[in-house]
């Protein structure tokens, strides 16, 4: 008996230090992708909406911090209810959690799996603002991250990772969020455009980037950013699978940005700055839900699938007339729906299990659950959504007026501006440095 003690013992899960630092910098590494989404979103909209933009993101980490400690953690992973919704009450307020508590199963603490998921909860809601660039009041689109949060999020959370989710338990693969984060924001987008309608001027006015360099600085920051996001939603690294997906998260997004320029340049003839942080993003959302279930030769396939259909989807909004300000329609709808629905083509059964898919003898058995899990989501959080934007808007009114919008939206909003061009030129200050010899300046000015 004694043997069999000591096995029993031996396989009791204990609080690992390396497991809990390697997803607590996980957990910073996702906080990143935030501020990056900003910069992201930031320099792609006009100079007068800049700060907006900027402030959309960052009022999630604020607002969606405070939700999750409160209730929105115990929702999306307590016990569960009916297949829909979880719930414990010791986790309200995280009142009632032991310091070395043990998440279920794992060798990390439950803080350190709470501040993980806490990260996600955050950037979702924040993905959903490109859509709304230039047009949203700034006190409805917080009031909209509060009840998004609570109503899709936490329940959808619930749905894919919460143990008793009818996704989790009908065997759904999502990874690290492909349906739970970018097919719910990106569903969710498409519901509040549909609502609030278009930006003044669109498809007739020039809304070109107005930072570049800041968008390329932006996904950069995802892409660093997102190394975490994926490969920790392993939560540990014991058996080597949280390597394939730090491994495949790289190939994809590389595969993907090769492919979006590659479209970009026979469709338009030019590789832009643009379309690289755009494919970069869209192999990222691609792999996000796939990338622990293919062979790095699947991540390249689902890379270059995800830039070409994310980059021809970009320009549906202009056929079909919604307007989707940066595209979170075209890449986080498109590319989370790709990347899942893959799934069901290109599971290996070699890495987070045993799920073959259609190309590795698994037939479509998979394929089916993966469109469950696909088009629940993105039902729920389409309807949902456009209902918390019309209530909004029927009550304290979403949209700021026409010629705010026209004027910018900044000062309207935050009484700042993005950049003080009253100094541009690098003219002297007279009360400071003696001005220069006339024969000088003139050599200045050259």
């Amino acid at each position: 008996m004694a043997p069999a003690a000591i096995t029993l013992a031996a396989e009791a899960p204990t609080l690992s230090a390396a497991n809990t630092g390697f997803m607590l910098i996980c957990s910073a590494l996702v906080l990143i992708m935030t501020p990056g989404l900003a910069f992201f979103y930031g320099g792609m909209v006009r100079v007068k909406s800049t700060l907006n933009m900027l402030m959309m993101s960052f009022i999630s980490i604020g607002i969606v911090t405070i939700l999750w400690v409160l209730y929105g953690f115990s929702m999306a992973f307590g016990t569960d209810s009916g297949s829909i919704i979880g719930w414990n009450s010791d986790w309200v307020g995280l009142s009632n959690i032991g310091l070395t508590e043990l998440w279920d199963g794992y060798t990390i603490p439950i803080f350190v799996f709470m501040i993980f998921q806490m990260m996600f909860a955050i950037i979702t809601p924040a993905l959903i603002s490109g859509a709304l660039a230039d047009r949203v009041k700034f006190t409805a689109w917080a009031l909209f991250v509060a009840l998004w949060a609570t109503v899709v999020y936490f329940p959808v959370a619930h749905w894919v990772w919460g143990a008793g989710g009818w996704a989790f338990e009908l065997g759904v693969i999502d990874f690290a969020g492909g349906t739970a984060v970018h097919i719910n924001a990106g569903a969710a987008a498409l519901g509040v455009i549909l609502v609030i309608g278009k930006r003044v001027g669109f498809k007739k006015d020039p809304m070109r980037p107005h930072s570049l360099p800041l968008v390329m600085l932006g996904s950069g920051l995802l892409w660093f950013g997102w190394f975490g996001f994926n490969a920790g939603s392993w939560l540990g690294n014991d058996d080597g699978v949280g390597a394939l997906m730090f491994v495949n998260t790289q190939v994809a997004t590389a595969a993907a940005m090769l492919a979006w320029l590659i479209y970009e340049k026979i469709r338009h003839g030019a590789f832009t700055t643009l379309g690289a942080a755009s494919g970069a993003v869209a192999g990222l959302v691609a792999i996000t839900p796939s990338g622990g279930a293919v062979s790095p030769l699947g991540a390249i396939a689902v890379g270059v699938i995800a830039g070409v259909l994310c980059a021809m989807a970009v320009g549906l909004k202009y056929k079909l007339g919604y307007d989707d300000s940066l595209d979170v329609v075209g890449v986080h709808l498109v590319g989370g729906v790709v990347g899942s629905l893959l799934i069901g083509l290109l599971a290996s059964g070699k890495g987070q299990s045993e799920v073959e898919g259609l190309f590795y003898g698994g037939g479509l058995d998979q394929f089916w659950k993966q469109c469950a899990g696909v088009f629940a989501v993105l039902a729920y959080s389409l309807i949902a959504s456009a209902v918390l934007a019309f209530l909004i808007d029927k009550t304290i009114g979403m949209r700021v007026p026409e010629d705010v919008e026209v004027a910018g939206i900044d000062q309207a909003e935050h009484a700042e501006t993005a950049y003080d061009f009253s100094g541009a030129g690098g003219g002297y200050d007279r009360g400071a440095v003696p001005a220069p010899p006339a024969s000088e300046s003139k050599k200045v000015d050259a």
